[in-house]
């Protein structure tokens, strides 16, 4: 994968998870990688471990979902490191209401503000500095919720996922006669932080047979390394074992909802 070798990368919600471990494989493979997230004191903790393993890697705490902090790292990029060739879109949030019938318009607003504004404002970002170089890749990290809606991920995000891979086929469709390579990974479960948000959390040996944020990892690896010639448009990347989910999906049904109902 010398293909990488010098390669600019933005990579959000690099704090933990598969934002984490696609950081840290990237920069592995000669990237050089600029970490963002919210958490100044633990990118840089990703950061200075990648660093002590010989790899490059800079931190940049940003709120992804506001326009004026987006360009100031964008162009905070392009001066110190160059233009960025690769975007890897990975930050996302879930809500803590699952049911459409309880979340609030705030926090409805909220998950999609993470998981699809953002990827539109860095997307939009760095278009110019990939279109005058003709060669650059954008892979966003959506969901199988985006297919499979349901209680477990809840409506926004489900909804929020949906839209973002929509989003990566129009960049697909519109930009990849001007060497823009827009790629759609759909993970099932993962073993990420998110988990401790779900109703019912799963325990550690459901968690073990679940997707690993180094598996994403490696996906995402895979499609930014592959020849210019050459885009995944999207690739799926599912557990193997099959859990039943039915009470979950119960639990899920009554999170949130007002204390008069959910004792019914």
């Amino acid at each position: 994968m010398d293909s990488l070798q010098g390669k600019v990368i933005i990579v959000t919600g690099a704090g933990s998870g598969i934002g984490k471990s696609s950081a840290e494989l990237l920069a592995s493979r000669g990237a050089k990688v600029v970490l963002v997230g919210r958490r100044k004191e633990v990118l840089e903790g990703v950061a200075r471990g990648i660093r002590e393993n010989g790899g490059q890697a800079w931190s940049c705490a940003t709120h992804i979902e506001n326009k004026d902090e987006v360009q100031a790292l964008i162009s905070w990029v392009n001066g110190e490191l160059g233009t960025v060739d690769i975007l890897v879109n990975n930050a996302g949030s879930a809500s803590k209401t699952l049911n459409a019938r309880w979340i609030e318009e705030e926090e409805w607003q909220q998950v999609q503000d993470v998981n699809l504004k953002a990827v539109f404002l860095l997307t939009q970002a760095v278009l110019p500095g990939m279109l005058a170089q003709k060669n650059g890749t954008i892979i966003t990290v959506s969901s199988l919720a985006a297919l499979r809606p349901n209680l477990l991920g809840g409506a926004a995000y489900g909804a929020a996922k949906a839209g973002v891979r929509n989003f990566m086929t129009y960049l697909h469709n519109t930009f990849r006669n001007d060497g823009i390579r827009s790629t759609c990974i759909l993970p099932g479960e993962v073993n990420t932080p998110i988990m401790d948000n779900r109703a019912n959390p799963p325990t550690q040996s459901i968690r073990d047979n679940m997707v690993q944020p180094e598996d994403v990892a490696e996906a995402v690896v895979l499609c930014a390394g592959l020849p210019a010639r050459t885009v995944i448009e999207e690739l799926i990347v599912a557990p193997t074992f099959m859990r039943d989910i039915s009470g979950d999906l119960e639990l899920s049904r009554w999170k949130g909802a007002p204390a008069d109902l959910s004792a019914k």
